[in-house]
């Protein structure tokens, strides 16, 4: 697993409260401090690391490109995970990789070049990106004259886009940190706070310094060095942000115990996210479990708090064409976050990158595995992520209101390709909403939701913005499925600029019936409009309009939807999730997707045939059905129903999220990684010196039976074999064997996982301590699960 120096893996991913909270506005934030440069601000990490050979950065060779910087990036000489988009620069760097493929020579940018920083601030100008963290690592070795130049440089493209920069102190392997960061201010950073870009709070330049408090190898500083430097620059008339782990408040996991004092000594605290999980159901999890215990905490000791919001990782399948995203914005601005830190702009090494990225495989290097935007069969345009940002910075500020639903269309101007559903996400709005049932609710692919009117009041209208002018010709409408036969009466319009109104098609009574899939087709003339509006002013079986779906075509295409999901079956239960499986839809343009529904309600969004509903109660029965969606945004009718209870409570899983503690661990396998729900992250042992063990703390004495360990479900992890024992104890220091030692097959051909039944006994803490391995020299387990007798 390739790491880099700000990559640390661990997630808890389980279960989803997003269905449980309404679409309200965000709570007032008890923020500490006044709107300024980063409270009420969209904060975005800019890295400025990438070099190239001719570019005049003083570093020389490929910086941040190449693992060996004095070699061409290719395929098998690489740091990075996805492709930049490169027209808008001016200076392209060629490399070792095959040709895009579309035959145009791999080029890429440097940093270094003052035109690459000018780029990247009109974008951030251009997409509503406030303020810029200048990520400064350890300037006293061989790049600290680069990264003083990009200083200079970052500054300059500040104050000529109107945009604000602070510094942002990483410690990583910075040994002697403690004077090596006052020294490196007074001396040069400082001067930089001149600058009216220079960011501010409360009146005061903003730095701030990520990694106190890691539990890693990398930052082994102890707490009393980390709040000297903190009580230092707030002395220099500082205001201090803290780049924190993610369970900072609780000392566990990837945070170091006793570093409180060091935490809540900071102006402001921003934990860290990436790489903690790749789901919606694991951001879910994070907003009830860690997010909303984080700002109480903060609040109570008057301190602002800036949380970090991820695209995703473009490299691993988590962006699900923005809703990931989306998700996450929608979750911390609901919460009530005083600002947002982005995470990154510019970080095409982890793939977690907002700034212009390929769209296809046409401006991507050729066979050499890197995934572009429309990696799951959405063609997104390259700054789609940009215009994701802007959106939830205007939800941030008010100017947009709280929606769970993504507003921003993966293609600008349209939501969809030209032949697709223009409606699809795009803004809606009405002349009058009943309760929780506003005019988004008709374009977001829902058939179970809807936008009702206020009732007893006609006329009424519902609109939407297409984002460009389009010769609309036809529309089509929908009410659930299920409900009983109406007829509505309406017309329909259109406007160039949403002022003035023609009409596309005179009032008439539109029929609404179950037999024919309660939708209803409209021929339009053609005639360009950006603003849609159905005006309704009689309702047959309900006295207000109601829409479920409005689907907006224009001339050019009329595509038909996707054939149903077939033979839904339930293929897996616990008492938190159900997995399905269903046979694959077809589509004359091609299938974008699925979604599944339980309730009404989009509880999953996948690419592929199966899928797990994670946040479920124990012992409750669930329908679901699933959808398929094709590229150009048409839904299919839904699949046949199936039911699926979960499993009892006894069989949760208790170990997921408590805290661990191990033997040893190399690099940045910890053991945090065997109870974080994701499969693919792992802890490793020091290697070459058995027996090695780790633990889980399941907080309380429990009477346990069964034990699962897993190793990543990869083909990549071969056969192997583990000799290994299973201890118990009630206090953590006497141990009894739960299992005795003996060898136990990993094999991937049956998913990488070891069941052990044990005998029951009553146990607060349970070790694996293992004495062998035939696959590598050390311990290793990706997951820890432990379950009642």
């Amino acid at each position: 697993m390739a790491l880099t120096r700000r990559t640390l893996i661990g997630s808890v991913a389980a279960g989803s409260a997003l269905a449980a909270l309404p679409d309200l506005a965000p709570a007032p934030a008890a923020a500490a401090s006044p709107p300024g440069d980063v409270v009420g601000k969209i904060s975005v990490g800019y890295q400025g690391w990438f070099s190239c050979p001719g570019d005049g950065a003083p570093i020389g060779g490929w910086w941040h490109w190449s693992r060996d910087r004095f070699q061409p990036p290719s395929p098998g000489n690489t740091t990075i995970v996805s492709w930049p988009d490169m027209r808008e620069y001016t200076r392209g760097y060629s490399t070792a990789y095959p040709n895009l493929g579309n035959g145009q020579p791999a080029q890429l940018f440097s940093s270094y070049d003052q035109q690459t920083v000018d780029t990247h601030f009109r974008w951030m100008q251009e997409h509503g990106c406030d303020t810029a963290a200048l990520q400064r690592f350890n300037p006293f070795g061989d790049e600290g004259p680069t990264r003083d130049a990009m200083a200079v440089k970052v500054r300059g493209a500040a104050e000529r886009f109107g945009r604000k920069f602070y510094i942002m102190y990483d410690v990583t392997g910075w040994t002697s940190m403690q004077s090596q960061l006052k020294q490196d201010w007074t001396t040069k950073m400082s001067a930089h706070t001149a600058s009216p870009a220079y960011a501010r709070q409360n009146g005061r330049p903003v730095v701030c310094i990520w990694g106190f408090g890691f539990n890693d190898d990398g930052r082994p500083f102890a707490p009393e060095p980390c709040l000297d430097v903190i009580q230092w620059f707030k002395a220099q008339g500082c205001y201090v942000i803290g780049g924190v782990p993610t369970y900072w408040r609780q000392g566990i996991n990837d945070s170091r115990p006793g570093f409180g004092a060091v935490y809540r000594a900071f102006n402001m605290i921003s934990p860290w996210m990436v790489g903690r999980t790749g789901t919606l159901d694991g951001l879910d999890w994070f907003h009830t479990n860690v997010n909303v215990p984080d700002l109480a905490d903060c609040a109570a000791n008057g301190i602002d708090y800036q949380p970090c919001v991820m695209p995703g990782d473009l490299s691993a399948g988590h962006r699900r064409h923005g809703d990931f995203y989306w998700r996450h914005l929608y979750n911390m601005i609901r919460l009530g976050a005083q600002g947002l830190y982005i995470s990154m702009f510019d970080e095409f090494n982890e793939g977690n990158q907002i700034a212009k990225t390929s769209e296809t495989q046409a401006t991507t290097p050729a066979g050499a595995g890197i995934r572009a935007l429309d990696e799951d069969g959405t063609f997104c345009s390259a700054d789609y992520y940009l215009r994701i940002t802007a959106d939830g910075g205007r939800m941030l500020k008010g100017q947009l209101p709280l929606t769970a639903v993504r507003p921003t269309p993966p293609v600008a101007g349209g939501g969809q390709p030209p032949t697709g559903n223009l409606a699809a996400g795009r803004p809606a709005t009405a002349s009058s909403q009943n309760g929780p049932f506003v005019a988004g609710n008709a374009v977001d692919g829902d058939r179970g939701s809807y936008w009702e009117a206020a009732t007893n009041v006609f006329p009424q209208w519902w609109q939407v913005d297409l984002g460009a002018g389009h010769p609309v010709n036809r529309l089509v409408l929908a009410l659930p499925p299920g409900w009983e036969a109406r007829t509505q009466t309406l017309s329909v319009q259109g406007s160039t600029d949403g002022a003035a109104f023609t009409t596309l098609a005179p009032s008439a009574g539109i029929r609404f019936d179950p037999a024919t899939g309660n939708t209803a087709t409209l021929t339009l003339p053609g005639a360009t409009a950006r603003h849609v509006r159905v005006t309704v002013t009689g309702n047959t079986a309900w006295p207000a309009a109601q829409l479920a779906q409005v689907e907006v075509y224009a001339a050019t295409g009329t595509p038909t939807p996707p054939t149903a999901p077939g033979n839904l079956t339930v293929t897996g239960r616990t008492a938190t999730s159900v997995s399905l499986a269903w046979n694959a839809s077809s589509d004359a343009d091609g299938v974008a997707g699925y979604q599944v529904r339980q309730g009404g309600q989009t509880v999953a969004s996948v690419t592929g045939t199966s899928a797990t509903v994670a946040g479920l109660s124990p012992a409750t029965t669930y329908t679901f059905t699933v959808v398929a969606l094709d590229t150009g945004g048409a839904v299919s009718p839904p699949s046949a129903a199936v039911t699926a209870t979960t499993n009892p409570a006894a069989q949760t899983d208790l170990a997921r999220g408590r805290p661990t503690a191990e033997s040893s661990h190399t690099q940045a396998y910890g053991s945090a990684n065997v109870v974080d729900g994701n499969p693919d992250s792992y802890w490793e042992s020091a290697n070459n010196a058995f027996p090695q063990w780790v633990q889980v703390d399941l907080g309380a004495a429990t009477t346990v039976g069964r034990v699962v360990l897993r190793l990543p479900p990869s083909p990549a992890w071969a056969t192997r074999t583990q000799t290994l024992a299973v201890l118990g104890s009630t206090d953590g220091t006497g141990w009894t064997a739960l299992a005795a030692s003996a060898p136990r097959v990993f094999d991937p051909a049956s998913g990488n996982q070891v069941t052990l039944t044990l005998t029951a006994a009553t146990t607060r803490y349970v070790r694996i301590q293992v004495t062998g391995n035939t696959g590598w020299p050390a311990g290793q387990l990706s997951q820890l699960e432990v379950y009642a007798a």
